[in-house]
């Protein structure tokens, strides 16, 4: 069986993000942001030196997926949408239909999943790792539900306590 977890960055302190991954058993966090930094000093800890470093100090291998992240237009589209519903981006819970339409357009239909499927039937669990609390309001949420669809990956979405 394939598994595949999906997390964020909001509501995590290191420590607990780390936790939360030892617990799931994932040994691989696939990063599919575009700019892999976090405004915010509470969140210093999710920037790509300081997150790599603190996951290698874990046991938990690394790899940064650019070609799943979503462009700046696509994430200006969502910030709209965004300001348009009077959501802050830390707590926004879905997204927006438009943004889903075209990321799935434009950068998931052609995307080769084969590397992420390959890494998973290692026999081990991996992570898609973005920024955003909940995956409902994430493109990581479409990546999982593609491998889930097309590659019978079984997905299991990991939340701050």
């Amino acid at each position: 069986m394939l598994r595949m977890a999906t997390i964020g960055v909001y509501g995590f302190d290191v420590e607990s993000f780390l936790q939360r991954l030892r617990d799931a058993g994932v040994g691989l966090l696939l990063d599919v942001r575009q700019r892999r930094s976090v405004r915010g000093p509470e969140y210093a800890w999710a920037n790509s030196t300081r997150l790599q470093a603190a996951l290698a100090d874990a046991g938990i291998a690394y790899e940064h997926h650019l070609e799943l992240a979503p462009t700046t237009e696509l994430r200006r589209l969502q910030y709209a949408e965004d300001d348009r519903q009077g959501v802050g981006r830390r707590s926004r819970r879905e997204l927006a239909a438009e943004y889903a339409r075209r990321y799935t357009a434009e950068i998931l239909d052609s995307a080769d999943l084969a590397p992420v499927v390959s890494a998973l039937s290692s026999g081990g669990t991996a992570a898609l790792f973005c920024v955003e609390r909940d995956p409902e309001a994430c493109h990581r949420s479409l990546i999982a539900q593609r491998l889930a669809d097309e590659h019978r990956v079984t997905i299991a979405h990991l939340r701050p306590e």
